[in-house]
């Protein structure tokens, strides 16, 4: 079975900075666009941020300037590092490949933005 383990969540005051990890089998990892996605409570999945094999990146406006992800294709992990947090940034994080598959989800990592 797949699975994707997420890590690096936790409780953060606004404008600080956390940095989240992906580790994936390198038979995912290797061929696919990876992405970091967040559920907010009663919202759905969203898309935040997305990387090519080849290290393009795409970032959902409300992120932009604040996280930046990255691979590192010798660990088969992407990063997300998120700076200058915000209150509404609170969601469980999950990393997927981009378009996303169902059966890679894995439990997320808890982000929770709060003084």
């Amino acid at each position: 079975q797949v699975q994707l383990l997420e890590s690096g969540g936790g409780l953060v005051q606004p404008g600080g900075s956390l940095r989240l990890s992906c580790a994936a089998p390198g038979s995912i990892f290797r061929l696919n666009p990876m992405g970091w996605y967040r559920q907010a409570p009663g919202k759905q999945c969203d898309l935040v941020a997305r990387i090519t094999s080849g290290g393009s990146t795409n970032y959902a406006d409300s992120v932009k300037g604040r996280f930046t992800i990255s691979r590192d294709n010798a660990k088969n992990t992407v990063y997300l590092q998120m700076n200058s947090l915000k209150p509404e940034d609170t969601a469980v994080y999950y990393c997927n490949t981009s378009p996303s598959v169902n059966a890679w989800w894995g439990q997320g990592t808890q982000v929770t933005v709060s003084s």
